[in-house]
């Protein structure tokens, strides 16, 4: 059974989002690193790049599975987490604590069209 957390909100494409103010913490659901098996690489956007909501921003590959990521919402990538270049088995480790990136936020409403912990796993329970 995954591990999901109260607190958070998630996409449909197995995001999970950390809201701190118009900063959000955007990394992949457990459900989603458990089904992609051994994370082998992990391709990141840079700082200051545009993401858009539910267009992708990068990638996860393991040895199993190429799947990319969507962004949740919309605004400017504010951090990337560079550590998963060299360590994406991080993601593997701890999905909830290796977060990938930090979006800046252009529009907050479109955080109403996530589920938060309790829908999300109704489909990735």
């Amino acid at each position: 059974m995954s591990r999901i957390i109260e607190g958070l909100l998630y996409s449909e494409s197995h995001e999970w989002v950390k809201v701190e103010g118009d900063l959000a913490i955007i990394g992949v659901s457990d459900f989603a690193q458990a089904e992609m098996g051994d994370i082998t690489y992990v391709d990141l956007p840079s700082e200051g790049d545009e993401v858009q909501a539910g267009e992708e921003f990068g990638a996860l590959e393991s040895v199993k599975a190429s799947s990319e990521l969507y962004s949740p919402v919309s605004g400017t990538v504010e951090a990337v987490n560079d550590e998963l270049e060299s360590a994406p088995e991080k993601v593997n480790e701890d999905a909830y604590g290796a977060w990938i990136i930090k979006v800046k936020m252009s529009d907050t409403s479109e955080l109403d069209s996530l589920m938060n912990a309790a829908a999300y796993s109704e489909i990735a329970g």
